[in-house]
């Protein structure tokens, strides 16, 4: 079964469990998720199921909300919920117009280091396994763009807001930067992702994924029987010829291609829609 859907992914449960469980749910062997979520986060989890995974890549899945809550002067090395240290250390307020302040001055291009306690992949592991297996390694630094900010609420010691980012970012360490930026020490209690571009929790509902293909369409003049086959592709039967990656669409399936100095080859062919035919 060919299926593109969101799930929502339950705090202190790893995105692979998760899956898991819909593979279970829906009775299906291939399947895969977009977009990993830290145990300790929840929210929107892309998953497809048969050839859909391959669709991932392509996919229109930035910019990202989450909506988080920091909480101040509890220390964990994790910065969330899983390590708790110390709390409490200073219960001095913060005046709320600093907070809102700082919080828009987030707003542009951050570059910072991923946090350690994180799903980032490092040589085929998850980083937070590494750190808990003992094994020393380093981070690269990433960049991120945040688009907006939205305060939600202050109410000492925690601080909650929504934010938008682009894709790869790691919403703990840009609240370490704020939390630096106030003069104070904190982590995150929650953390929830909201959406991924388009794509938001709507009771796993199944999703036509011409809607969210990053890819243009291509209107194809040529003969249906050519893609079924998969036999080579010719220039003159598209009607955009410049270089790019283009969607070609049919009744029963669909074709991702890429026109590379006037040569058009396939990169996924033959992807059919879940019901047998596009939806209208």
């Amino acid at each position: 079964m060919n299926r593109l859907f969101v799930v929502k992914k339950p705090i202190n449960i790893s995105s692979n469990f998760y899956l898991s469980r819909m593979k279970r749910k829906y009775k299906e062997k291939v399947a895969g998720f977009s977009g990993t979520l830290d145990p300790f986060a929840c929210g929107c989890l892309i998953v497809a199921f048969g050839k859909y995974p391959q669709l991932f890549r392509f996919l229109k899945k930035a910019p990202k909300t989450y909506r988080t809550t920091i909480w101040l002067d509890a220390i964990s090395p994790s910065f969330d919920m899983e390590n708790i240290e110390q709390i409490g250390l200073n219960q001095d307020k913060i005046e709320q117009c600093i907070i809102l302040k700082e919080l828009q001055n987030l707003i542009g291009g951050l570059t910072y280091l991923p946090p350690k306690y994180s799903a980032k992949n490092i040589d085929g592991k998850r980083a937070y396994e590494m750190v808990r297996e003992g094994i020393d390694f380093e981070m690269k630094k990433v960049t991120s763009k945040i688009y907006d900010v939205k305060f939600i609420n202050y109410n000492h010691p925690f601080i909650s807001f929504d934010i938008t980012v682009s894709e790869g970012s790691y919403i703990r360490s840009i609240a370490q930067i704020f939390l630096e930026r106030i003069g104070m020490e904190g982590t995150l209690s929650y953390l929830e992702r909201l959406n991924e571009g388009d794509f938001r929790f709507q009771n796993e509902i199944a999703l036509n994924p011409i809607n969210y293909l990053n890819p243009p369409y291509n209107n194809y003049t040529g003969t249906k029987e050519w893609f079924e086959l998969g036999k080579r592709l010719n220039i003159d039967y598209f009607e955009t010829k410049e270089d790019g990656e283009y969607l070609i669409i049919f009744d029963d399936f669909f074709s991702i291609i890429e026109i590379k100095e006037g040569e058009p080859k396939y990169i996924l062919n033959r992807i059919y829609f879940e019901n047998g035919k596009k939806d209208d």
